[in-house]
């Protein structure tokens, strides 16, 4: 008898075995890699503070989603990638890498955290630069076609006797082709839209502190 019942026993166990649930797929995690450097003037001005950057698209909460755009299909709706997120909430990705360009030349590079009254350096209040980073995100124009889309607006304030002084603002863009039309693609675009717009940020500053 225990002969005979062992082949339907065994059939049942393995088919319980192929009905349970397989293990979710952890989603893939992504950041902007290495910098590709170019080689940049001498620094100036010789400090800057830099505040905490703003995501006015992130006003639900930071999160790590990684957002992309149907153009030709839902030009007006931004969706995320289910298996896909960033390592770390994107505005903090390309703050860290700003930071990096802002500190070619030996530049110094203070934080104002909180608001916090930046440090004098050699007697002097170094200029505060605010960023807002208003785009960044993957536009698929065609399915298998798609671009990182960047816009990073920067205001450079001074500090003086009388108050603070509006120094200058200027937005910048940039926009670079994806090697591949899915996340992978996007995140290797946007890391080289980010250098492409630390390279303007530089030479932005280079040209208003030669101007002060």
């Amino acid at each position: 008898m225990l002969l005979r019942l062992s082949p339907l026993v065994l059939t049942v166990l393995l088919t319980a075995c192929q009905s349970l649930p397989t293990p979710p797929q952890e989603p893939e995690r992504f950041d902007l890699g290495l910098a590709t450097w170019a080689e940049m003037p001498a620094a100036l001005p010789p400090a800057v503070v830099l505040a905490d950057i703003q995501a006015p698209w992130q006003a639900e909460g930071s999160t790590t989603a990684m957002h992309y755009r149907l153009a030709y299909a839902q030009p007006h709706h931004r969706h995320a990638y289910s298996q896909a997120h960033w390592s770390l909430p994107p505005e903090l990705l390309v703050q860290e890498r700003l930071r990096q360009w802002l500190s070619q030349g030996q530049r110094v590079v203070l934080s104002a955290e909180g608001g916090r009254i930046p440090p004098s350096v050699a007697g002097q209040a170094p200029p505060v630069l605010l960023l807002a980073l208003e785009q960044f995100e993957q536009v698929f124009d065609q399915s298998a076609h798609s671009s990182a889309n960047i816009r990073l607006r920067a205001t450079l304030m001074g500090y003086q006797a009388a108050g603070e002084v509006l120094l200058g603002q200027q937005l910048f863009t940039a926009t670079i082709p994806a090697p591949s039309a899915n996340a992978a693609g996007g995140a290797a675009a946007l890391s080289q839209a980010t250098d492409a717009v630390g390279q303007q940020l530089i030479q932005w500053l280079q040209t208003t502190a030669t101007a002060r």
